[in-house]
């Protein structure tokens, strides 16, 4: 457990260590998530870690965990759950599905159709689903956490702007760097086998996760309290709303960000600073999560994806303007 010593922060950080090297952004943008409840996209090419991240900060923290994994022939129902039919009292009971639980993780969610992708607009805004009839409140703390593809991939749906919204950030995983790859190798060449019944398999990296957990539900929900307290000025506000209204003036966007993406900002700024030692925000929060609370709520305009022009040299041009 947490000692006086060690934050929820630096617990959570060096579990996932041990089992991922590298991509310090991304675990403080899942940090993030977790202080605010807030939903996280993952975006990037097969094998650079995104599920094997989720699973980590999961077993890291004592949560209710699901996983999963959307494919082309999925139902609502597999996500939500259903009313079946009791043959022995020939009434309905209602079976949960995996959302109900703390922490989702939907695993290359866009390969899943649409009409399964905006089963979870519902769960992602209002934290409930209904079945049938009835609705039924989801477990607090609730987020998904989803992992995606890059578009261009076979097989992948993009998902509508209405449920990019409902994602808080959106951040995009890079490869490793070359030292890094080579501690990734290092590593695999350690785990040796694990042997079952008589038989064995090679180890991989989700054999190294720890299956105890380093913080409990009221750690989490101490450090989201002390999150609530970091101070928001003001002037950081104003910054805020400013930003967001650029987008929607900008002549290259089409479509600019709507009110949550402020929402986001605010939030997440928060939870940066708690987790970089501060009760205050400050203008590099806003900065630094920038690119991943804007660019996906954005789209561009004909005329500028025609001229070649890129999301991310359009959301430079702006922060320069707030600058």
């Amino acid at each position: 457990m947490i000692t006086p010593k060690a934050s929820f922060v630096e617990a959570v950080r060096n579990r996932v260590a041990d089992v991922v090297v590298g991509q310090d952004t991304v675990v403080e943008r899942m940090m993030i998530a977790l202080l605010t409840s807030g939903h996280l996209l993952l975006l990037g090419v097969p094998g650079v870690a995104k599920t094997l991240l989720v699973n980590a900060i999961a077993k890291a923290v004592d949560l209710r965990f699901s996983r999963v994994q959307f494919t082309i022939d999925m139902l609502p129902s597999d996500i939500l759950g259903s009313e079946i039919l009791d043959q022995s009292t020939g009434q309905f009971r209602t079976h949960q599905g995996p959302v109900f639980t703390n922490l989702l993780l939907a695993d290359e969610i866009n390969r899943a159709a649409p009409k399964v992708q905006s089963a979870l607009l519902e769960a992602m805004q209002e934290r409930k689903v209904t079945i049938g009839n009835k609705s039924y409140p989801l477990p607090v703390p609730f987020l998904v956490i989803a992992t995606q593809n890059p578009v261009e991939q076979a097989g992948t749906f993009e998902l509508p702007e209405a449920q990019l919204d409902r994602f808080m950030l959106c951040h995009r995983l890079n490869y490793p760097t070359a030292d890094q790859e080579e501690e990734v190798l290092r590593r695999q060449l350690k785990m040796g086998l694990k042997k079952s019944d008589g038989g064995a398999v090679a180890k991989t990296a989700f054999d190294m996760i720890a299956g105890e957990p380093v913080c409990r539900l009221e750690d989490l929900v101490a450090a989201m309290e002390a999150t609530q307290q970091v101070h928001v000025s003001e002037v950081f506000m104003k910054h805020c709303v400013e930003f967001v209204r650029l987008t929607r003036t900008h002549a290259a966007i089409e479509l600019g960000c709507s009110p949550r993406a402020g929402l986001a900002i605010v939030q997440a700024g928060r939870a940066r600073a708690f987790i970089h030692g501060r009760d205050y925000v400050v203008p590099e929060d806003l900065f630094e999560l920038a690119e991943d609370v804007v660019l996906h709520r954005v789209r561009l305009s004909y005329e500028a994806l025609a001229e070649g022009r890129k999301p991310g040299r359009v959301l430079e041009e702006i922060l320069k303007k707030l600058g």
